[in-house]
């Protein structure tokens, strides 16, 4: 198989969808402002509407659209910020600088999962707070400090194929927020993208995936491995290695580079975490840079041929529907002109 140089994943444009949404209309509509703005930026009323959705615990009862909102999941911030949703307080500390709430001063910073400030949230006074992945050990807390707010967690759950996870996440926040026809759009243009990486690969092809950080490169086990283990899954990929006791650590699994190397991988999956949380760091040196300067990979099949495709940037803070579209499209577009494309993004420093 020939893939081409190294590509790195690239926002897409606008996404349109088309998938069955998961939340109930209650009784007794009434007119009220809601949180939303029109595309111009003119204030709305919304028709305020008590709904049932369904999240990781069971069915809960929220107004629709909230007025006053609190987001934790950094898997929901993308869709949120491009949904036109106000926030009263996030945890910005965690939103990647290619979110424009991230430098936003008028939403209170929570601040992230390590030292959260969750009196912030006492402060904004929430009708929902949208908890999960990293804020997920906080939600009794959080119910405790706020328990007139409605608490979500949507975090793609242990044992559930991992991109419906991702559709029932997207869907039940555009039923939240009025915004199914956008929610739609997100999960069309995601099975998209699934249907692109299915018909370009070739079955029987080895698949490697791996963690670049501070200089290592770690092993991403298939299914555990943290963000591109469930992409195995998604596709059937045939694994170049398998290992006993693999995780899901945020720095992957630390085996030598030699084994990688003696597993020869046809195509290699790289996130590149350091480009997320420590780019500006000196010493820091990309995902592509590593792998193709590694003396222990300079005869692997994958890298020989640059069939290396690197997970979007800002991944590692950034891990929702709209990310995977990204990474699929990538993947894709390399399977399918079998020679790839330099990116200017990931070069070295």
């Amino acid at each position: 198989m020939r893939v081409g140089s190294t590509i790195t994943a690239r926002r897409p444009g606008a996404m349109f969808a088309g998938f069955a949404a998961a939340a109930l209309v209650l009784a007794g509509c009434s007119s009220a402002e809601g949180a939303g703005t029109t595309d111009g930026g003119d204030d709305v009323a919304n028709e305020v509407s008590e709904i049932e959705i369904e999240d990781n615990e069971g069915t809960k009862t929220v107004p629709s659209p909230p007025n006053s909102v609190v987001a934790l999941d950094n898997r929901t911030f993308e869709a949120l910020n491009s949904w036109g949703v106000e926030l009263s307080a996030a945890a910005r500390s965690l939103m990647p600088e290619t979110n424009s709430m991230a430098n936003d001063e008028s939403i209170p910073d929570v601040g992230n999962h390590r030292e959260p400030n969750l009196e912030t949230i006492v402060a904004a006074e929430p009708d929902v707070v949208i908890s999960g992945q990293r804020f997920t050990d906080f939600n009794d807390q959080i119910a405790e400090l706020v328990p007139d707010a409605t608490l979500i967690d949507l975090e793609p759950r242990e044992g559930e194929d991992f991109d419906e996870e991702l559709r029932r996440q997207t869907l039940t926040l555009g039923e939240l927020f009025q915004k199914q026809d956008e929610a739609q759009a997100l999960v069309d243009d995601f099975d998209s993208s699934i249907e692109r990486v299915e018909k370009a690969y070739d079955e029987g092809t080895s698949v490697m995936a791996v963690n670049t950080s501070g200089g290592n490169i770690n092993y991403l086990a298939p299914t555990v491995g943290r963000t591109l283990g469930p992409v195995f899954d998604i596709f059937d990929f045939s694994p170049a290695l398998e290992v006993d006791d693999a995780s899901d650590d945020h720095q992957g699994d630390d085996i030598s580079v030699e084994a990688i190397a003696d597993s020869n991988p046809d195509l290699i999956l790289v996130m590149d975490r350091d480009a997320a949380v420590a780019s500006d760091e000196d010493g820091y040196t990309p995902a592509n840079a590593l792998i193709e300067k590694s003396p222990a990979l300079q005869n692997v099949g994958a890298v020989k041929d640059g069939n290396i495709v690197i997970m979007p940037e800002d991944t590692y803070t950034n891990e929702g529907i709209q990310t995977y579209t990204e990474f699929f499209n990538s993947l894709a577009d390399a399977l399918e002109s079998g020679k790839g494309a330099s990116s200017d993004d990931n070069t070295e420093k």
